[in-house]
């Protein structure tokens, strides 16, 4: 950290690029307070919460404001220098930004010395996985009550005979019947099942349907990937929005167990909670031989993500993460960012590094079809932040944005996924089309294959993830001091002076290797992450 830094901090405010309109308070600035961020003085003017703006000069109304180098939004009236800077006098617009289709290559040096390893399953296919569960996997919100009885009935301590297996999970949703198969929303959730049946996470598998609904059982326990879905020809154009076919169905693993189940077969509630305890029991014995064994950390796909941002988050930890995925990325791993609607403003910075035009493409494509569906819906890409956001500073979707992809890093964007598609092996840093909701968007990127996440929040989320581990980092030390239970990093440091971006992220590094080896994250502890398996709800329900 270098001196002019360390003397910007102690000041109270950080300014990100030279040549920013704002500076970011790291403290709470009260009138009279003087800062120099750039070396011109400023009297702060007004009261600036910690993480919020002050103007370092003075803004004419209609003036574009900068911060991280990029426009963030315009005025609404005169701005005086040491002001805050928010959502009373700054509101977004969307002017225009170059989308240079590829041509920025960055080389990722690998360290020096031995590739890291770290200790995980691997799979029949080939794929890893970094825990040992047992799902039950319901086709239908009709069979998820009876799911949910069989689950409870293996509990962490009637699981200690089994020290090889995480646990018992019941996959439950809302939808698989009462909307249209060949649909955008039918496809979406075939796609999403599938890939948890097929993850490397899962070692087994029972699968539990009613037994009249329209996403069959056979759909997901099907070994092949040949017929086990309708192949669809809706007829209409699908620029930018999710794929469809048996093509973007993951197969399961020779070595998963499958076992299937309907209700309706079966006898009713009270045999079927019997038969799938059976099931289950038949199923441990099995799942616990599984052993963990030395891998390459190529072998990670980690997915990004964060909720409940702030003023810090694209300055603390979603850079530091970035810092992580460009290690995993150089020594040939998957990390994979998401969240659509929570890039837009900054796709530009993502295209410039796209391998080819076609995946750059890709991406804008998905921002446009993202522009349609929010309209359809009565809204717009502009209505986020959340209330929350704008509490902890962030006041337009650009400033959120910009934030947001810093969790990137700076590695060449090697291609452009559609929710819950699997993704593949090796791949480099790529981008799966997502909703911004937290849940529903970690959802398509495990389906997809993630078996690692990282989740960065400043407002303090509380969120998890099963069958894979989720970390979570806060943005600040005051939060991360709150509610420190419920955090597994504060990449607070950073902005308090204590840390530096690169001993975080190495941090980081190293706790997402120990973590996939079967260290457990705070919210394994707490037994967080089956409510929060959503499959993305889109399309008619009839």
């Amino acid at each position: 950290m270098t001196d002019q830094r360390t003397d910007t901090l102690a000041a109270g405010v950080l300014l990100l690029r030279t040549g920013d309109d704002v500076a970011v308070a790291t403290r709470a600035l009260e009138p009279g307070d003087e800062i120099a961020p750039d070396g011109q003085a400023v009297v702060v003017t007004t009261v600036v919460p910690r993480s919020h703006k002050v103007a370092l000069r003075d803004l004419p109304a209609g003036a574009p404001v900068h911060k991280y180098g990029q426009v963030i939004g315009v005025t609404t009236e005169p701005v005086p220098a040491g002001a805050h800077v928010h959502s009373h006098n700054l509101v977004f617009e969307d002017g225009e930004r170059a989308h240079e289709l590829g041509g920025t290559h960055t080389e990722l040096e690998v360290p020096a010395g031995p590739r890291p390893t770290f200790r995980g399953y691997r799979r029949a296919d080939g794929r890893v996985g970094t825990r040992n569960y047992v799902a039950i996997l319901t086709s239908v919100n009709c069979s998820a009550s009876t799911a949910k009885m069989i689950a409870a009935q293996f509990p962490d301590s009637a699981l200690e005979a089994f020290p090889n297996v995480d646990g018992v999970v019941a996959l439950t949703h809302q939808s698989g019947c009462g909307l249209v198969p060949e649909s955008e929303g039918g496809s979406i959730l075939l796609r999403t099942l599938r890939g948890y049946a097929a993850h490397p996470n899962i070692s087994a598998i029972l699968v539990l349907g009613l037994g009249c609904e329209m996403i069959l059982t056979s759909q997901l326990s099907t070994r092949s990937g040949a017929g086990v879905g309708p192949s669809i020809a809706l007829g209409m154009p699908t620029i930018g929005a999710p794929r469809h076919g048996d093509e973007l169905l993951a197969d399961i693993p020779s070595d998963t167990l499958v076992e299937t189940m309907t209700i309706q077969e079966t006898g009713g509630v009270r045999a079927s909670v019997r038969a799938g305890v059976e099931a289950v029991r038949r199923m441990l014995p099995v799942v616990d031989q599984r052993e963990r064994e030395d891998i390459d950390v190529s072998e990670l796909v980690l997915a990004l993500n964060c909720g409940g941002s702030d003023g810090y988050s694209g300055i603390t930890a979603n850079p530091a993460l970035g810092w992580v995925s460009d290690r995993l990325v150089a020594y040939g791993a998957t990390s994979a960012l998401a969240e659509t609607p929570e890039v837009f403003g900054a796709e530009h910075l993502l295209t410039r590094r796209a391998r080819t035009p076609e995946v750059a493409q890709k991406l804008l494509d998905q921002i446009e079809w993202w522009k349609g569906y929010a309209a359809a819906g009565g809204g717009s890409l502009d209505n986020n932040p959340s209330p929350g956001n704008k509490a902890g500073g962030l006041t337009t979707i650009l400033e959120k944005s910009l934030g947001a992809v810093a969790k990137g890093g700076q590695a060449d964007l090697s291609e452009v996924y559609d929710y819950a598609e699997p993704m593949a092996p090796h791949a480099g840093f790529v981008f799966m089309d997502t909703p911004g909701y937290d849940p529903v968007s970690v959802t398509g990127l495990v389906a997809g294959g993630a078996n690692v996440v990282v989740f960065t929040t400043g407002r303090g989320s509380v969120f998890g993830c099963r069958p894979s581990p989720s970390i979570k980092v806060a943005t600040n030390t005051e939060m991360y001091d709150r509610m420190s239970e419920d955090m597994d990093v504060n990449a607070g440091r950073i902005v308090d002076g204590t840390a530096t971006l690169e001993e975080v992220g190495q941090e980081l590094f190293d706790l997402v290797l120990a973590v996939a080896s079967g260290e457990r994250t705070v919210s394994e502890d707490m037994g967080i992450g089956v409510e929060e398996f959503v499959p993305w709800h889109m399309g008619t329900v009839t």
